[in-house]
């Protein structure tokens, strides 16, 4: 084999730089880098859900996907069954029944960062069962 070959791929500090600061992103900052992407660049979320496809500068090459494992779950609304859902809220975040109500009334609230999927369906599952509603990002 030539060495050409075997060689092994050589990446800039910059290059470097910037993948380990993706790669240790928070949820919230993914979002507002997609955010950010979307409205300064033009680069739009793929199809289908917590993907995002990001076009090449120089018009080829291969797209990046990186598919969403964390969720925030944000109460968006409490229906007409304010105290139901500020019960549940109280529940879920461990908060006193106070802080729990302040959350409730002051939607959009975040009532988990970074929780399993599993976990933000359960949530999103019992706070509408109290009459709230919730959106998962």
């Amino acid at each position: 084999m030539s060495e050409e070959a075997t060689a092994v791929a050589e990446y800039s500090a910059e290059a470097k730089e910037m993948g380990d600061k993706i790669a240790n992103m928070t949820l919230k900052q993914a979002k507002e880098l997609s955010d950010y992407l979307k409205d300064v660049h033009g680069i739009e979320p793929a199809a289908g859900g917590g993907a995002v496809m990001m076009a090449p500068a120089d018009g080829g090459g291969a797209a990046a996907a990186v598919e969403q494992t964390e969720f925030n779950v944000v109460l968006t609304s409490f229906g007409d069954k304010k105290l139901n859902v500020v019960k549940v809220v109280k529940n879920i975040t461990g908060a006193s029944l106070m802080e729990a109500k302040k959350m409730v009334e002051g939607v959009p609230a975040t009532l988990k960062e970074a929780v399993s999927k599993e976990d933000a369906e359960k949530i999103k599952a019992e706070i509408e069962e109290a009459g709230g509603a919730v959106e998962l990002k």
